[in-house]
């Protein structure tokens, strides 16, 4: 069953509305394929975006950061901004005036919220490490005391979204697609992981562990 985001003003397209993706498995699709985000929020007066990693647990977005960053201090309780992009090709039309990328992204708006909590930071660490690198939270010895204490994590609602996708071929008009000028098309782009490579300081004669192997393509 369906379940449309609920657009606001700050989340409505101004331009190129027909890209708007609106239900909200799009803006889920588009997360849990992502890897890192960026968290904009205003500091001193001056815009500041830095990247992070994440991890979506329903309808919320877990951000991790260091307790000494500025970004991650400053972004409880205001209101941040959060975009993740993934780039799916690049668009080579007639003219350079019309190249393009086609792409899929999702904007987030809302109050952050530090997690304060032992049980709950602990599941967000454990979020976003599943989003990054799955089967490590069971593979990797546990996080201690002192990491626990020296890393922050935010909460961030996804009630306030919009998804924006580009997936088609280059957009010329009809005289220059007759006079045949140059070549027009699409460049894919894809995002692999190659094979692992091994800690030079392995002590023992470690084999790659399967929840490693299966991101391999």
């Amino acid at each position: 069953m369906s379940t449309p985001l609920s657009p606001t003003d700050r989340t409505t397209l101004g331009r190129k509305k027909h890209r708007a993706l609106t239900d909200r498995s799009a803006l889920y699709a588009v997360l849990d394929e992502g890897l890192i985000c960026h968290l904009g929020v205003v500091r001193d007066g001056a815009p500041v975006v830095i990247p992070t990693g994440y991890g979506r647990d329903g309808d919320t977005l877990y951000l991790h950061g260091s307790t000494g960053a500025r970004s991650m201090r400053e972004s409880d309780g205001v209101e941040v901004c959060v975009t993740v992009t993934l780039l799916d090709g690049i668009v080579y039309a007639r003219s350079i005036n019309n190249h393009s990328m086609n792409y899929r992204s999702a904007v987030i708006l809302g109050k952050a919220s530090a997690v304060t909590g032992a049980e709950q930071k602990m599941h967000g660490l454990k979020v976003i490490t599943d989003q990054l690198a799955p089967g490590s939270w069971e593979h990797a010895r546990d996080v201690d005391a002192k990491e626990f204490a020296a890393v922050s994590v935010l909460a961030l609602d996804l009630a306030e979204a919009s998804v924006k996708m580009r997936g088609e071929g280059p957009d010329d008009p009809e005289d220059e697609v007759a006079a045949d000028l140059s070549w027009a098309g699409v460049l894919p782009v894809r995002t692999v992981f190659g094979e692992p490579e091994p800690s030079v300081d392995l002590v023992s004669e470690w084999t790659v562990p399967d929840h490693v192997k299966t991101r391999v393509g």
